[in-house]
């Protein structure tokens, strides 16, 4: 981590506005909409739902604050905002965008987060009260983790808190910007933070939902089939009802009909991990109906998920090539995960291309990892320990 000051002290408690009608907000609206930079955070909830329940709207401009409570004021006008010219200022922002999405219809039209423009100036992933200390020299105060967001009135301190999380947004933007501009990276910055805003509006694949289950990615041919369909089901059920997606059909459950597809109320009662609810009447005709679509489904139509790792020709380059990445990004004050992920890497050397065949990546890194995957260069280590990537030789020391 780098610009780290060590003269924190405790900042005080913000200065702000509690909105609670729809006229009020108007104003905050209006405020915002003249401002060129706007920072915004969000408290929400969503352990029993299927869509985030958003709990707390934080918003900030140059010379104020406002803590809206989304029980009480209907937020999507904030739409207007978000389409316009200014700004948004965020931290960690992809599910806050979530948020958006569904609340207003729309994501902030420009987008810069703090986290990821501090993953380009030798930060790690770096939480916001850990960044905000290390630029400006500020402790945030801390949250209780346990803090119910829904209840009102909120707890003593809580509101604070929030409004903490948008009090430091703009003076901490000008700060990063500034190291950007010094190490000529804010147009990679810029580029990352817009990746990540128009990936935030992209729609689930429900026939994809299936990947994210461990156990079925290793499925093949019909039970592949019928996990999809099954998954599929279960994640637009979900959404449509709002209850996470376990509520509905366990993972234990969805793999086992995928491996031995039901097609009996009968069947039904040997599946593990199903709730009995499920294996009778309407409920256990309609896992029926799917597993039979799914028994049905064409396997051209099964969506399988993208494979995983390199051949094991490859393994013993990818390692290598993930070392010396590591150290580049280290050389370059660059959060490892941004510069390339262990994915990243492979995608690359099995000829996928991804984010390391264009852009600022492919510069930096991209273009040494093909060089040296096609015979073109070879890695050396110098006295010091650091990998070093040279011209090949096309010596071996060793044959």
């Amino acid at each position: 981590m780098t610009g780290r000051r060590q003269d924190a002290r405790e900042g005080p408690a913000p200065t702000y506005r509690w909105v609670g009608d729809d006229g009020a907000f108007g104003e905050v609206l209006r405020k915002l909409a003249g401002a060129d930079v706007y920072g915004l955070d969000t408290e929400f909830h969503r352990e029993r739902t299927y869509h985030a329940r958003l709990a707390l709207l934080q918003l900030s401009w140059p010379d104020g604050i406002a803590v809206v409570d989304p029980l009480a004021v209907d937020v999507q006008p904030l739409a207007k905002v978000l389409d316009g010219p200014g700004l948004c200022v965020m931290h960690a922002a992809s599910q806050d965008l979530e948020i958006l999405a569904r609340v207003c219809g729309t994501v902030p039209r420009r987008l810069f987060d703090t986290q990821v423009a501090a993953g380009f100036a030798g930060y790690s992933s770096v939480g916001l009260g850990a960044l905000i200390q290390a630029e400006l020299g500020i402790k945030l105060p801390k949250a209780d983790r346990l803090t119910d967001w829904l209840t009102r009135p909120l707890p003593e301190g809580a509101t604070d808190y929030a409004a903490s999380d948008v009090a430091h947004l703009h003076e901490l933007h000008e700060r990063l910007v500034e190291k950007l501009e010094a190490r000529g990276r804010r147009q990679w910055a810029e580029d990352e933070c817009e990746m990540h805003r128009t990936r935030a509006v992209a729609p689930p694949v429900p026939e994809r939902a299936w990947w994210r289950i461990k156990e079925a990615r290793s499925l093949r041919g019909r039970a592949a089939a019928v996990a999809q369909a099954l998954a599929a089901w279960r994640e637009r059920r979900a959404a449509e009802v709002d209850r996470p997606v376990r509520f509905l059909l366990a993972d234990l459950a969805l793999v086992a009909m995928a491996q031995r597809p039901p097609s009996s109320e009968e069947d039904l009662k040997r599946v593990r991990g199903l709730d009995d609810g499920k294996r009778k009447g309407g409920a256990a005709r309609e896992l029926l109906e799917v597993v039979a679509a799914g028994v049905e489904l064409p396997l051209s139509e099964v969506q399988a998920p993208p494979a995983e790792g390199v051949d094991r020709s490859r393994k013993a380059a990818a390692s290598l090539v993930s070392a010396w990445a590591a150290q580049r990004a280290r050389d370059l004050e660059i959060d490892p995960a941004i510069l390339a992920t262990r994915s990243d890497i492979e995608a690359l050397l099995m000829g996928d291309g991804g984010r390391l065949a264009s852009g600022w990546r492919h510069d930096v890194a991209g273009e040494p990892i093909r060089a040296l995957a096609a015979g073109e260069a070879s890695l050396a280590v110098d006295p010091g320990g650091r990998l070093l990537l040279e011209t090949r030789s096309g010596e071996p020391l060793v044959e």
